[in-house]
This record gives structure tokens, C-alpha cells and sequence, in this order.
């Protein structure tokens, strides 16, 4: 398979590092020269950490039609306020039969991309999927070089519509047999745990950040007892939401424990126990993604589909409102609402038909599979490598 990584940040280098160093052709796409230069310069990536070596890769480019013309699976690793830009730039040069995963989408990603490609007139007959969080931790450490600081054990993502998952993941899984289908991307959106742990502990913490440039550890020395005490809040806000559109949510402890594999009571001691965290510093500056990206793009859709289904989102509402008072912005107006994702006036019977089958009127809602994620991802390692089943369920 050729992939295309478009997105050169922390993120996009890491994976189209790991991509090369399985032995697949990789392109990289980036809109600016000034991210690449030391790529191009040096034709591939340095991987460090959990994954170690070269990764040389086959085209290294600012051209969106040069990036994807190949490309059978496009992995978009931004932040998602690039999302609309890259929808739009990409609409053109899309082909039939390629597969676009969003990594990850915050909250409603797929839903948006699919809408900017309906009006930007595309025809395509492309699968637009959405990973439920980023599969690693990862920062750039140099020019050319990435350091892999974990990987999640489990990713759930979901393709718009749902009866187009399974498609996705079987193209998937020997690559990234970490990703695991889900429902649909509700599911996906609404379980977005960058929603609870980006925006509050970087607003929460803006003054040390501000006098150290960062200088302390983003999680293990950033969130406190009473600082998780806040995102335990926000946290069961955005089950809520999840619940009243017929979501089972996965609260963030059980996220925890499910992606790293960690042991704790709550919340605080669980961020405590996860050695992947340790290393990751705070933002050296409160102008960082952690606001811009899930402030308008995970917050605010959460808290526009709490006021459609009458959910009270009043801690979400305090992080919103305390960032338009920081950044002296409006997010509401910027971020993904209901009316931006074309959910405005649904019911939650339309929503879920709308998610599941990609239309509204006249089709049944497909049945929602009620078995375990686990039991999911169970099914196809025995159907697709019956011989290898022991072995990958072990």
C-alpha cells in the first residue's frame, strides 16, 4: 500500500516515520516548506524511542495533488482546525476507492470533512473515517527526528457512514492492528478525551506555564488532586451529552486503563501511574493547540449538542467562556456547533441514522452491534487470520 501522511507536526512525522520503517511508501504532506525542509534535506526521519531507525521516505511535498495521487489510504494527522483547509484542498484530487482517516477527528470531524467535501462538489467515492484519539505520544526532538514516547494498546474508530467501518478496518489492521471499530462516530466524537484533558489543565496552569516556559511535566506535575477533581467534571458532562444521543461513553479512567494499561482509583492516580506521560512536557507557551484546537473543536461541539438535547454543560461552559476571556476570541463562533455539522433540529433517532447510514430519509437505522469492543475486534482477527487468533488475543 502507498500511504499519505499529510500533517508534519509532532504527529504526522511520527507516523510517517513508523510507516516507512514497515516497509510501505510513504508521502508527506505539509502546506508550509519551513516544517520539511530538514526532512527533504534529509529524505526520511529519524525514529527514537519506542520505535528505532530510519524511515526513508517516497515523496516529501507541499503539493496536496503529488501528496495523495497514489495514495490508497490518507492519513490526516493535524490538529482539527485544519480540517475544513485540507477537506477543501483535497476535494479536487480525490480518487475512488481511497480511504481518509482523520487523526484524530475531536468531535465531529468526519462529519465536517464529509460536509466541506459535499460542497466543495466532490464525487469521489471515498471512505472518510475518524480515530477516536492519536495513536501515539510523540514529539519532534530535532530536525528530521521523532521520539515516540508510547503507543496505545486501543483506538477506536468509526468510517461515516458506520456500514462502511469493518471496509476500513480490515484495510487497516495489519498495519494498525491497535484500531478497533466502534459503533459510529458518535461514539468516537463524544468519547474524545483531549476534550477533558487539554483545555482545563492548560488554562489551569497558564501562570506556571507563562513564568517557566513550560518547564514542568503536562501531566504528572500539571494536573493535581483538585485540578482532576475539575476534569472528572468535565468528564462526566461529556457522558452526558454521549448518553442522551444513545452513546455508551468510556469515561477517562477507563479510557486510561484501556490505552495504557495502567491501575488506579480515580482519575488523579491513574495520570499518576501512566509511566508514557512522564516525559511529556507542558506547552512552552498558553498559545498552543490544547486551546486552539479542543477549545472550538471538541468543547464546543459537546456543549452545542447538550443545549440541542436540553444537557446541562456547565463546567465545559466555564472552560469555554474562561478561554474567550485568556485569548480574547470568540470560540463559540469559531468552533463546530450542530448547525455546522449538519445535526441542527435532528432528533437523536435522525442523528443516529444519519451517522449509520450516511442518508436521512427512507432507510431504516442499521442495527448498533451490542458486542464489547473487544468481542468486535475479536470477530475480525478470527475471520481475517484464524491461524494467528490465540496468539493476537493473548
Amino acid at each position: 500500500m502507498v500511504f499519505a501522511v499529510l500533517g508534519a507536526g509532532n504527529g504526522g512525522q511520527a507516523m510517517a516515520a513508523y510507516l516507512a520503517l514497515q516497509g510501505y511508501d510513504v508521502n508527506l504532506y505539509n502546506r508550509t516548506r519551513e516544517r520539511i525542509k530538514g526532512v527533504i534535506k534529509a529524505g526520511g526521519i529519524e525514529l527514537n524511542g519506542v520505535y528505532k531507525g530510519f524511515g526513508k521516505l517516497r515523496k516529501i511535498t507541499t503539493k496536496m495533488e503529488e501528496a495523495i495521487a497514489a495514495a490508497e489510504i490518507i492519513m490526516v494527522v493535524t490538529p482539527a482546525v485544519a480540517h475544513q483547509y485540507l477537506a477543501r484542498e483535497i476535494s479536487p484530487f480525490l480518487k475512488n476507492g481511497q480511504r481518509i482517516v482523520l487523526n484524530p477527528g475531536r468531535t465531529g470531524g468526519a462529519l465536517e470533512f464529509y460536509n466541506v467535501l459535499k460542497d466543495s462538489g466532490c464525487k469521489a467515492d471515498v471512505i472518510i473515517s475518524e480515530a477516536q484519539t492519536f495513536l501515539y505520544a510523540s514529539r519532534i526532538t530535532g530536525p528530521a527526528q521523532v521520539t515516540v514516547f508510547g503507543v496505545k494498546k486501543r483506538v477506536a474508530i468509526a468510517a461515516f457512514p458506520s456500514s462502511r467501518t469493518r471496509e476500513l478496518v480490515d484495510d487497516l489492521f495489519e498495519v494498525f492492528p491497535q484500531f478497533i471499530p466502534v459503533e459510529n462516530v458518535l461514539k468516537t466524537s463524544l468519547d474524545n478525551i483531549g476534550a477533558v484533558f487539554h483545555p482545563a489543565p492548560t488554562l489551569l496552569n497558564m501562570a506556571w506555564i507563562e513564568t517557566t516556559a513550560g518547564k514542568f511535566t503536562y501531566y504528572q506535575q500539571g494536573i493535581t488532586p483538585s485540578l482532576a477533581k475539575i476534569l472528572e467534571e468535565l468528564d462526566q458532562e461529556r457522558m452526558e451529552v454521549a448518553y442522551a444521543l444513545g452513546i455508551e461513553p468510556l469515561s477517562a479512567c477507563d479510557w486510561l486503563r484501556m490505552s495504557y494499561d495502567v491501575k488506579g482509583r480515580n482519575l488523579y492516580e491513574l495520570i499518576q501511574s501512566n509511566y508514557h506521560y512522564q516525559d511529556i512536557g507542558a506547552p512552552a507557551t498558553i498559545k498552543h493547540r490544547y486551546i486552539f484546537e479542543d477549545v472550538p473543536m471538541s468543547l464546543v461541539p459537546i456543549s452545542s449538542l447538550g443545549k440541542q438535547f436540553k444537557i446541562q454543560t456547565p463546567t465545559i461552559d466555564m472552560i469555554i467562556n474562561l478561554a474567550n476571556i485568556v485569548y480574547q476570541t470568540d470560540f463559540w463562533q469559531k468552533g463546530r456547533t450542530v448547525d455546522s455539522l449538519g445535526l441542527k433540529g435532528l432528533s437523536k433517532s435522525e442523528i443516529l441514522r444519519l451517522v449509520n447510514v450516511g442518508v436521512l430519509d427512507n432507510v431504516e437505522v442499521l442495527p448498533t452491534n451490542q458486542h464489547s469492543i473487544y468481542q468486535r475486534i475479536d470477530d475480525i482477527i478470527y475471520k481475517k487470520y484464524p491461524e494467528n487468533y490465540q496468539k493476537e488475543v493473548e
